[in-house]
């Protein structure tokens, strides 16, 4: 995998690589296991891809939020 930053640019900072790697390997392990669950209470592969699809789709980026807080905000 392959990470970016804003511009295109792939990350190279080797903490914030080792942190990426540690979280997408936690993250798919959580996955699996969810995965592993759904399916073994009767729920369909496809089911439990579309469920975690629509988690995806709803994380909201907090760099946006941020910028769109300070909208309002005037300096003095």
């Amino acid at each position: 995998m392959i990470w970016q930053d804003k511009e295109g640019a792939p990350l190279s900072c080797v903490e914030k690589l080792r942190v990426l790697r540690e979280n997408d390997a936690e993250l798919r392990d959580v996955l699996q296991d969810a995965f592993e669950d759904g399916i073994l209470m009767g729920a369909t592969a496809e089911s439990m891809r579309r469920s975690f699809e629509e988690a995806l789709a709803s994380l909201t980026d907090p760099t946006v939020a941020l910028t769109a807080g300070d909208e309002g905000k005037q300096t003095a």
